[in-house]
């Protein structure tokens, strides 16, 4: 349902916090974009701008808390009848674990991110908005790093989910925790980290596509994923991102080592940037895509655990390391016949904590006991696919319980 955009409240040059539509359901500005000029607002006009009446109920919100917050502090009656209708998207607030599920806070920086990686360079005040969300997931994964583990994983595997920041926002958390493991300095973890979550602005709808799509690339689809980190390099620079180390982390994401990456084919390769290739793998081979299931998280892990010749690498011993066999929110089967959700790392690589989702029989249980793996009777016997797991899991009402 719309309503009327309320046209003359605007003001002129900031960014919008609702998308606006035409009478035909055209979509004319989204939000964050702002209304230029005199001649711009008329334009709307004759359009018959409207908003869609959530939106514009949460905005009203806004201006009615503002006129209130000046009533109550006894303003005078010519500076409350000046306060303007807000402007710009809203800051969501902190994050309280307390008060709301850890999945309904990861599902907004998911959307927040995937907003700004669709409208990439279109953005004007990109960093501005980069670095909330950023706050957003420093503020999350500094609470209870496995539970936010459990989350992105589970939203990753579900294809209802936009692909390419599931993608953004595990690939960040995993750099994060391989480089602390390494000993890696604050700032060089920063750049890591933001290189992940942007690293493929260049290609961000196309990426969401691809997952669902179960033909080979096209032409023009190779084309893009080979220029896409230049691409976004180039984007990045053009929305006021003046970190050299990020800039070149996201152009060189996809580079190796001997010069048989791309796009550039550089022969050297700096340890940042193949860490982050590695996630970026990793991340990708344990997604599952229309085309195809994903692969079993050991073998992912193993796959990027070993350089070319089929030895391990300092940078893989740390990628197990921190991660271990089984991430949290993958699946498995227990030498006691039941499936289980992996919830915690364990004390070592491949004796995670897990909850028993089925009986021994294979019947669902309503309430998953928790299973230690390093107990022989609870052995992790294999990996599960995803999509041969049909429980629903609701995350925090598991994770609550550790």
């Amino acid at each position: 349902m719309y309503v009327p955009l309320p046209i003359d409240d605007i003001t002129l040059g900031e960014p919008l916090p609702v998308d606006v539509w035409d009478g035909h359901g055209q979509l004319l500005l989204r939000k964050g974009q702002p209304v230029r000029d005199e001649r711009h607002r008329e334009w709307l006009r004759l359009h018959n701008a409207q908003v869609k009446s959530d939106e514009f109920r949460d905005w009203t919100y806004r201006y009615t808390a503002a006129i209130d917050r000046a009533l109550r502090g006894e303003q005078p009656l010519e500076d409350i009848a000046a306060v303007a209708r807000p402007m710009g998207v809203a800051e969501a607030p902190a994050p309280d674990p307390e008060q709301r599920p850890i999945e309904e806070h990861w599902a907004d920086v998911h959307e927040q991110l995937t907003l700004l990686l669709h409208q990439g360079q279109a953005v004007h005040d990109f960093g501005d908005r980069f670095l909330r969300i950023e706050q957003r997931v420093l503020a999350l994964t500094r609470l209870r790093i496995d539970d936010s583990l459990f989350v992105l994983v589970q939203m990753l595997m579900d294809r209802r989910q936009g692909y390419s920041a599931s993608h953004a926002l595990l690939c960040g958390l995993v750099v994060r925790l391989v480089g602390q493991t390494l000993g890696w300095a604050a700032p060089r973890l920063q750049a890591l980290q933001r290189a992940a979550m942007t690293m493929n602005v260049g290609m961000a709808r196309l990426h969401d596509d691809l997952a669902r799509q179960d033909t080979p690339l096209t032409r023009d689809q190779r084309r893009v994923v080979f220029d896409h980190p230049v691409r976004g390099e180039a984007l990045l620079r053009a929305v006021g991102v003046r970190d050299e180390a990020w800039l070149e982390l996201v152009r060189d994401h996809h580079e190796q080592l001997g010069g048989a990456g791309y796009p550039l084919g550089r022969v050297v390769v700096s340890d940042d940037a193949q860490l982050l290739r590695m996630a970026d793998v990793f991340v990708a081979r344990i997604s599952p895509r229309l085309s195809r299931a994903g692969l079993p998280a050991p073998r992912a892990v193993r796959d990027v655990y070993l350089d070319a010749s089929g030895m391990p690498t300092p940078l893989g011993s740390a990628f197990v390391k921190a991660l271990g066999l089984y991430l949290p929110g993958t699946y498995v089967e227990l030498a006691s016949g039941e499936i289980a959700v992996v919830a915690r790392r364990g004390r070592r690589a491949n004796v995670p904590l897990v909850f028993a989702l089925t009986t021994r029989d294979g019947l669902p249980r309503g309430e998953p006991p928790l299973r230690d793996t390093a107990d022989p009777a609870y052995a992790v016997r294999r990996a599960v696919e995803a999509d041969a797991v049909k429980i629903r899991i609701q995350p925090s009402r598991l994770l609550v319980r550790i």
